[in-house]
């Protein structure tokens, strides 16, 4: 049962773009009445109309005022808005309006894969999110929390459910920051049938929290017969979180990463966040052993200032010599600074390389055995230098063919 006749969805005004504004009144009669205006009239006037009058017809708006604005939204973007709208006049309604997944959509992800950057996006911000994985992030995350205006969370849930489908992010691994608990177990309906990676558990400060989210990500895989792997990666985000991040990094076999959160943890201890960073030293160290010793990877925060390029170098190098393996950033431009800064050394490359080849070496004579000179090499050595060739490759310092130059 309706519980108004008049609603609106959507963003409007010449500041805005990719993007549009839904505006829907319920009649008794008359069919459905539609205007369109569009800054793409021309092309796309008759695309739009249809488009309308379809999604009209899939939930059974038969007699209506429908006023849409268009500043350029792509498809899914209107069906988002569209939807909203009509959700807004009908909240108990259950009906999907799905676009149809992308080929790119096909694409999966691992457990160690590389994240050493995570570009933040604005869950009701549509204007980001066809471009993003341009720019080559390790990942992209579309965030529900808290870029969202609590008016809003309705509208982020819709928008990024049909980017998680119908987007193409060119090979980022695809993150969705969820909100805080209890309200992040309904955001998960909206996430887990629809191709997400990595989803984002914030605030957490027990392994209970995980519990929970994984239970209901495993219900929602049966139920739609999902076989991908949904991995987590918890926020550490207040004292007592750090108190108990070991806890929270075992919770899960389907954790992949640990990160922390440090505009929330200095306001929790009742002290301001610097770029030297003394003041979370004790945090981010306990983040990053407990990482460890659950044996995941460690992701450091946000660098705030998106001017000052020097002083995020500087943050990324003091992440990287305290252990973390990635940082979240939210701005392009902060992307390349991130992963030049995580760039493995000329020595630790050099070192690498000898510590692979002898690998290899005694791989290839069927040695259970790894030794460089007189030293012995165990497995957790050899799984770094590995990384760091992986690196190395990634950010162009050594070429595919290293192995052959260096014999030469």
């Amino acid at each position: 049962m309706k519980s108004n006749t008049h609603s609106i969805a959507g963003k409007r005004g010449e500041s805005v773009r990719s993007d549009c504004y839904v505006e829907i009144q319920l009649k008794n009669t008359g069919g459905i009445e539609l205007s369109v205006k569009s800054k793409v009239q021309v092309m796309y006037g008759d695309s739009i109309k249809n488009h309308v009058l379809l999604m009209s017809d899939f939930f059974g708006i038969k007699n209506a005022s429908i006023l849409i604005e268009d500043s350029g939204a792509l498809l899914p973007t209107l069906s988002a808005r569209y939807e909203l709208a009509v959700k807004r006049l009908f909240p108990e309604m259950e009906k999907e309006f799905l676009p149809e997944i992308g080929k790119s959509k096909k694409q999966k992800t691992a457990k160690e894969r590389l994240r050493r950057s995570r570009l933040y996006l604005p869950g009701n911000e549509p204007k980001f999110f066809p471009n993003a994985g341009l720019h080559k992030p390790d990942a992209v995350i579309l965030d529900l929390e808290d870029s969202v205006a609590p008016t809003e969370k309705d509208a982020a849930q819709l928008l990024v459910r049909n980017t998680l489908r119908a987007t193409d992010f060119y090979g980022c691994e695809i993150m969705v920051r969820i909100n805080q608990l209890p309200q992040g177990l309904a955001d998960l309906k909206y996430v887990i049938p629809h191709g997400v990676h990595v989803v984002l558990i914030p605030k957490c400060e027990g392994a209970e929290q995980i519990k929970l989210i994984e239970n209901e990500v495993n219900r929602l895989k049966a139920e739609h017969n999902i076989k991908e792997e949904v991995f987590f990666m918890p926020i550490i985000e207040s004292a007592k979180g750090v108190l108990n991040s070991f806890e929270i990094a075992t919770a899960s076999n389907n954790n992949c990463s640990l990160a922390i959160g440090l505009e929330d943890y200095t306001a929790d201890i009742g002290t301001q966040r610097t770029n030297e960073g003394t003041e979370s030293f004790f945090a981010r160290s306990m983040v990053v052993n407990a990482a460890k010793a659950a044996g995941i990877q460690a992701i450091d925060t946000v660098f705030s200032d998106v001017a000052d390029m020097e002083a995020l170098r500087d943050s990324v190098t003091q992440a990287k010599n305290l252990g973390f393996e990635g940082k979240g950033c939210i701005h392009p431009r902060q992307i390349q600074v991130i992963h030049d800064a995580f760039a493995p050394t000329k020595n630790e490359i050099e070192k690498a390389q000898k510590i692979v080849l002898a690998f290899e070496k005694a791989q290839s004579k069927g040695l259970g055995v790894v030794s460089l000179g007189s030293k012995m090499i165990d497995a957790p050595v050899v799984k770094r230098a590995q990384n760091v060739i992986k690196l190395a490759l990634l950010t162009n310092l050594i070429t595919a063919s290293w192995r052959d130059e260096l014999n030469k």
